[in-house]
């Protein structure tokens, strides 16, 4: 039987629409909290996952109950970036980064999935993702200490970070139901009410910004150096998003790689991706906190996302809501960034892990070994527009040895 909205029961308009606001809640603290950490505004990205989802269904039909919003792997480098080469270029190289995912999708379409495991296996893909999530931990531990605030001391900042940290962990690990599904909002919301009583709230945005504005949208430029440094991350969603697949079909018990097909949900993820930075938003990924609500109130009807991506969409123009998220402390999100970095690094730890080789054969221990220290360390190649650094060298890096060295097992 074909996997089509048609062959589905209805759901109810009025159930379809609670559910799609509850959906939107459920991804909101997430989707909101990358452009909080990358300097992005929080507005466009509402309405760039808006759009990313409504493009997402269309591409695939409307079969895939999924909503996607802001992609936790591009926060470390979307910084660093920055930091480097402007905001505008950064989105440049996401844009070409979701290009990526097309170009991938038309492959896999014509030649299928086993290219992409020979290319990208386990031993370059884990240390890479161990790579996006480490290479900034500094950052993270500046925010939580209060370093990149102005009127925020090492001791309250230490207090706050700490405490929005412990109550993240404590409603992600004890949560029940609806509540394990938003432990980051849960951190934020207790952090946030403690700077209140504190004091340490600048409510400026709040003062200067209208009720209703079209969001800040900023134009990508395309620069070599953001490109070359941006293109390797968009492999570790790329590879993810197969098993993001895998998980909402063993929900909805449907077979999703197969219809619409891998090559069609990629498309619509790169295409999502690239609309994101053509708006000035961050990339855009299927979302496991949705698939975790979907799983919980059984809400497979996919129009429900749509519900929850034209909400996103109109919530963008509330500029008092893109203001209130601004005046979040920084100590606050420093604590929430500490986990998520360490949670990424942990997903590359895991990738390795599953896949049940020898990490200490020679072949796999050079691989690996390389990957992460030219990663972290701040090796870097060339200079000017082709700069080779971070992530994008330790992928490199990663891909050629993995396919000039021989196989080799481990030394008994």
């Amino acid at each position: 039987m074909p996997d089509s909205a048609a062959s589905r029961p209805a759901t109810p308009l009025p159930r379809t629409l609670l559910t799609g606001v509850q959906m939107l809640f459920v991804a909101f603290g997430s989707l909101v909290l990358v452009p909080l950490l990358t300097g992005l505004d929080p507005s466009v990205a509402l309405f760039t996952a808006g759009i990313g989802t409504l493009l997402f269904h269309g591409v695939t039909g409307l079969t895939v109950p999924v909503f996607l919003a802001s992609s936790f792997a591009f926060i470390a480098p979307i910084q660093g970036s920055i930091a480097n080469f402007g905001v505008s270029a950064t989105l440049g190289g996401l844009m070409v980064a979701g290009l990526v995912y097309v170009v991938v999708s038309q492959a896999v379409r014509l030649k299928g999935t086993v290219w992409l495991h020979r290319l990208l296996p386990p031993v370059v893909v884990g240390p890479v993702i161990m790579v996006i999530g480490l290479a900034l931990a500094p950052v993270a531990v500046s925010m939580a200490t209060g370093e990149t605030s102005d009127h925020i001391g090492y001791g309250p900042a230490l207090f706050l970070s700490m405490t929005s940290l412990l109550v993240t962990l404590v409603l992600a690990v004890f949560g029940r139901g609806i509540i394990r599904l938003i432990p980051i909002m849960g951190g934020i919301a207790t952090g946030y009410g403690l700077a209140l009583i504190m004091g340490l709230v600048d409510f400026t945005p709040m003062h200067e910004s209208a009720w209703l504005a079209i969001p800040a949208f900023t134009a990508p430029s395309f620069h070599w150096a953001a490109i070359l440094f941006m293109i390797p991350v968009a492999i570790a969603p790329a590879v993810e998003h197969i098993g993001d697949m895998v998980a909402i079909g063993s929900v909805t018990r449907r077979n999703y790689l197969e219809t619409p097909g891998l090559h069609r949900t990629l498309l619509g993820d790169g295409l999502a991706t690239m609309a994101a930075a053509l708006f000035g938003g961050p990339p855009n990924t299927t979302y496991s906190e949705v698939t975790g609500a979907v799983t919980l109130i059984r809400a497979f009807d996919p129009r429900i996302m749509l519900v929850a991506a034209c909400t996103a969409i109109g919530l963008a123009f509330v500029a008092k809501l893109g203001a209130l998220l601004q005046t979040i402390p920084g100590p606050v999100m420093g604590g929430i960034m500490t986990l998520l970095f360490g949670s990424i690094a942990v997903v590359g730890m895991n990738t390795l892990v599953r896949a049940g080789d020898s990490l200490t054969a020679p072949r796999n221990l050079v691989v690996i070994s390389l990957i992460l220290v030219f990663g972290i360390g701040g090796m870097q190649v060339g200079g000017g527009q082709f700069t080779l650094q971070g992530v994008s060298l330790a992928a490199l890096v990663g891909i050629v040895l993995n396919w000039i060295l021989p196989g080799a097992k481990e030394d008994e």
